[in-house]
């Protein structure tokens, strides 16, 4: 299964009623199959810009990560459930390519070294 990064941005709310939508999140991603890595609170901050959804104006919202595994044929229909949560402002699933390159471009400079290595 893929690696993959939920962005989910919810409306103000109080601490329970946020942990409720979480809750809901989370468990509605582990009934599709998903198995869920990590949860990150990136905490409360202005939007970019004002956002309307389900007839309310938003400008503040609580951001967070959910980080998981899934297949991918479930993303279509777990973007169309977290649309239709009034509890959530903006979700973005991202692809999560955890292979990172660990060898170094050629002609690249070192910050401590004051010498240009060629390959």
């Amino acid at each position: 299964m893929p690696r993959y990064e939920l962005s989910l941005i919810l409306k103000m709310m109080q601490r329970p009623e946020t942990a409720a939508a979480l809750r809901r999140t989370v468990e509605t991603l582990m009934e599709r199959g998903a198995v869920v890595r990590d949860l990150e609170n990136l905490g409360e901050r202005l939007l970019p810009y004002k956002i309307t959804k389900h007839n309310q104006r938003h400008t503040r919202g609580a951001y967070f990560l959910i980080d998981f595994y899934a297949a991918p044929n479930i993303l279509t229909g777990l973007l169309d459930h977290l649309h239709r949560d009034v509890d959530v402002v903006r979700p973005t699933v991202l692809k999560n390519d955890s292979q990172v390159s660990s060898h170094r471009c050629c002609g690249t400079k070192a910050r401590n070294q004051k010498t240009q290595k060629k390959c």
